[in-house]
């Protein structure tokens, strides 16, 4: 057995240094090194020593002559992640899942793997296999090809693969496997990179796509060295509070479709439910009108999506007026401030503004500046306004009323909803003339204030 060596890592990106220093030269970030006895045997491979066979060397081949197969991808039958990842998972794709502890990360790839068509291994390294089956019987009582394995190490994980040829592996958690051709704890930073190594080695040689669930840390990043994110296809971040029963996925990263897509679920007893209608939670169905709220249609991706706007504005107890905001960049709404100040003549600089983004979510599309001036003029003049009127539109800082892209989405997703009017931009270009809702297009900040509190 060869002598066992150390290897000082770097926890921020996953550099190696002989020996400890302060700073990383990598990405030079300070305090990063951690000490890792490591020891790595001649060869490795994810299939075990009796499975082996002869390797081939590759060839450089000429683009035109590398031949593209047509394979479908894999439907999950979840709607909302098929969205996300661009339409089902890609074969010999590998996927990580990252979010805060409790979130419902492992209910969801259950909850998957009990609904899919195809022979699914789902791999947990921290529940019992009666835990799982208790949870299992709540989502799906009669799953057809969901099997269960509680191990942590790779190469028993991957003897028991070629066993059972899956056609999905699911791991529940990276950070809780180890291998051992690493001689380091499981979830530091070698073990992790290894560990991710060999599933990425299987997933494209085999085809079979692999899905990773990831801890996070109290930053909110994925745990484990950055390089990680690099290696696998697509990243995904399940998002919400533990305290609310909506989840949203976002995709961070995806080699084989769009980043800007959104999937949103509702936990209950029996597991998550799609959200096909997302506008049911992003408005309140209040009955009665209330001022400084304003309806904006804004798009994730290729999604359109009508969120409510709230604003309060109040005099300055303080002699320093607040400025907080809950969904939307705190910089924009002072830009806005200063426009209306400015352009429209309201004294805003004494009086304290809160503006909220109703639902738990964050939005940065500039079309929803006219909806937060109509909800903070509504608030300021104690004016409600009409329950049936939305807003998509961008405000420059010369007052003007400028258009935003797509917005016959937009425009049709509000006439969908049963708007009665949505004003836009002046300069927004329609394809066809005759709608249902009533288009109100405005030039300047005078126009809209002129038209909603006449």
């Amino acid at each position: 057995m060869a002598k066992p060596k150390t290897i000082f890592y770097c926890q921020n990106c996953g550099a190696q240094h002989s020996k400890w220093q302060g700073q990383c030269n990598s990405c030079r970030e300070w305090n990063t090194l951690v000490e890792e006895l490591i020891q790595k045997p001649d060869e490795k491979d994810w299939k075990p020593q009796a499975s082996r066979e002869v390797k081939r060397t590759p060839v450089p081949l000429r683009i035109t002559e590398i031949e593209v197969g047509s394979e479908p991808r894999l439907n999950t039958n979840n709607g909302e992640l098929n969205r996300v990842l661009g339409g089902g998972l890609v074969p010999g794709s590998l996927t990580l899942l990252g979010g805060e502890p409790g979130i419902g990360k492992s209910t969801l790839l259950l909850q998957i793997s009990l609904h899919l068509g195809h022979k699914t291994l789902y791999v947990s390294g921290e529940e019992s296999q009666q835990q799982i089956k208790m949870r299992a019987e709540r989502i799906n009582p009669n799953p057809a090809n969901c099997y269960i394995l509680t191990e942590t190490k790779t190469q028993n994980i991957f003897k028991q693969i070629e066993k059972l040829s899956p056609e999905i592996v699911i791991i529940d958690s990276i950070q809780t496997l180890h291998s051992d051709y690493i001689e380091s704890s499981p979830g530091s930073i070698s073990q992790i990179r290894e560990c991710t190594a060999e599933l990425i080695k299987y997933a494209k040689e085999t085809g079979v796509p692999v899905i990773l669930i990831g801890h996070i840390t109290k930053e909110g990043s994925i745990a484990g060295p950055k390089v990680l994110e690099h290696m696998v296809d697509t990243v995904l971040q399940f998002e919400g509070d533990r305290n609310h029963v909506y989840r949203i996925l976002r995709a961070h990263k995806n080699r084989f479709g769009s980043t800007h897509e959104l999937g949103i679920y509702e936990m209950q007893g029996s597991g998550l439910r799609e959200v096909s209608n997302p506008s049911e939670i992003l408005i309140s169905k209040n009955d009665e009108g209330l001022s400084g709220t304003a309806i904006a249609s804004t798009l994730e991706g290729m999604r359109p999506l009508m969120i409510e706007i709230q604003a309060l504005v109040s005099s300055a107890v303080y002699g320093t007026p607040q400025r907080s905001t809950t969904g939307y960049n705190a910089k924009r709404l002072n830009m806005l401030l200063a426009v209306l100040e400015k352009r429209a003549g309201f004294r805003l600089g004494a009086k304290d503004v809160f503006l909220n983004v109703t639902g738990g979510i964050s939005v940065d599309d500039p079309a929803i500046d006219l909806a937060v001036i109509a909800a903070i003029l509504s608030s300021n003049e104690d004016v409600c306004i009409e329950k049936d009127i939305c807003f998509a539109a961008e405000v420059g800082l010369a007052g003007e009323i400028r258009p935003v892209p797509r917005s016959e989405q937009r425009i049709s997703e509000a006439e969908k909803l049963g708007f009665a009017t949505i004003m836009v931009s002046k300069q927004t270009k329609l394809p066809k003339a005759n709608y249902a809702i009533k288009i109100q297009k405005v030039a300047r900040i005078e126009d809209v204030v002129s038209y909603l509190f006449a």
